[in-house]
């Protein structure tokens, strides 16, 4: 589907300069470094230039901006915690968050593309895979000359994917592969995808799985009411002939997926924040503009209390990322840890994106302002890489030492 140019011009000139502004009440960019801000500064710049003037036109009509993908790897979106020497950008991970944070504060949609793509699909190449493989691969999907996806959930397996029924059998020369994925982002325009499948031994491996591949399609997945502007799809595998060397050697079992998960969780702690901060701060300038009985909305207690419980919990989820982030870059950040952060930023995203809403009043159901948008698209969120009860029996496992499903 191609994008209406008359509306594309008109939203990006009424749009015209995106003029948000972060709230930073403890002062946490006193803890940055200058790196931290000139990266943070770059993806900002290139969120108000490249996508807030668009966003609304693409989700209104549901289309995923392919050229989005080179102009991710030209700033170095994807992979920003892959060496440089495999075409990532060899930064740390409040790097990392702080891209994300940015990007999601354009879109969820477009943070999801940014983060499948590193955290789903490089993280397990550059981990688990050959050094043939991460020298085929890491470059073209760093530059964004290749998309990739990251095939785990199953039409009947989300929660438990362990349960998962696609599987390969080993032919002699090359592994035929069957069975299907679904919930995929990225997965209609992917060239490659990671994808999770048991063995005759029903241990558990990772594959590259290339586009042109005899028997490999990716049905897209139409009317959604969330991620409108992400490109989301299945696998389908029909005696799939992968070669041998395709196969991921580095580790296999579920922890290898669950690793990957955890990296790209952490992304989705920072991108939920950005998605907050939008909300906010769009509240907070319509509060000072919106007249009712003679005066702005924001010199009314009730309001004044919506906007300072959403700075408040803002600033608890930036100084939460903040120690997170020391952990990953420590590598001392452990499963239950990510989780907190996950589960906790993209509900109190979710909360703020609705009393947002309210503030708004009724222009707060339509494009003019982000809030809707971010709402729905929180509503996938909170679901992927994780449900929200999901997160809460990972850290009753932690706190407890009994495990609440297997």
């Amino acid at each position: 589907m191609s994008v209406n140019t008359d509306l594309t011009e008109n939203k990006a000139n009424r749009v015209g300069n995106d003029l948000f502004e972060s709230p930073d009440f403890y002062g946490l960019d006193d803890l940055l470094t200058e790196e931290h801000k000139l990266i943070r500064s770059s993806i900002r710049d290139f969120v108000k230039a490249e996508i807030t003037p668009f966003i609304e036109d693409w989700c209104q009509q549901a289309h995923f901006p392919t050229e989005i993908v080179q102009k991710f790897g030209e700033i170095g979106a994807f992979g920003p915690t892959i060496p440089q020497e495999y075409g990532g950008g060899g930064m740390d991970y409040i790097s990392y968050g702080l891209i994300m944070q940015e990007i999601e504060r354009g879109d969820s949609g477009m943070r999801s593309t940014a983060s499948v793509q590193g955290s789903l699909v490089m993280y397990p190449i550059y981990k688990f895979g050959s050094e043939e493989q991460r020298k085929k691969y890491l470059p073209k999907l760093a530059s964004g000359e290749w998309l990739g996806c990251f095939g785990l959930t199953e039409p009947d397996h989300g929660s438990n994917p362990g349960g998962m029924v696609t599987n390969f059998k080993d032919e002699g020369d090359h592994y035929l592969l069957n069975g299907a994925k679904m919930w995929i982002s990225n997965s209609p325009h992917a060239d490659v995808a990671v994808v999770w499948a048991k063995d005759e031994t029903d241990r558990i491996h990772g594959l590259i799985v290339e586009r042109g591949m005899e028997g490999f399609t990716t049905p897209e997945t139409h009317g959604k009411w969330s991620l409108r502007a992400s490109a989301t799809g299945e696998l389908v595998f029909d005696n799939v002939k992968v070669p041998k060397e395709n196969l991921l050697p580095g580790k296999s079992g579920l922890g290898a997926p669950l690793m990957c998960l955890d990296s790209a969780r952490y992304g989705i702690a920072w991108g939920a924040i950005g998605s907050a901060m939008d909300c906010y701060d769009s509240a907070r300038r319509y509060a000072l503009e919106r007249i009712q009985f003679d005066k702005p909305i924001a010199s009314f207690q009730l309001v004044q209390k919506k906007l300072s419980e959403m700075l408040t919990e803002i600033t608890k989820a930036q100084l939460l990322n903040w120690q997170l982030g020391n952990l990953m870059n420590q590598g001392k950040a452990s499963t239950p840890q990510i989780s907190l952060a996950k589960r906790n930023n993209v509900e109190m995203a979710l909360n703020i994106c609705r009393e947002a809403r309210q503030i708004h009043g009724g222009m707060g159901i339509t494009g003019e302002y982000p809030i809707m948008r971010h709402m729905m698209n929180l509503e996938s969120v909170i679901t992927y890489e994780g449900t929200h009860d999901i997160h809460l029996l990972i850290l009753g496992n932690e706190i407890t030492g009994i495990p609440a499903f297997s």
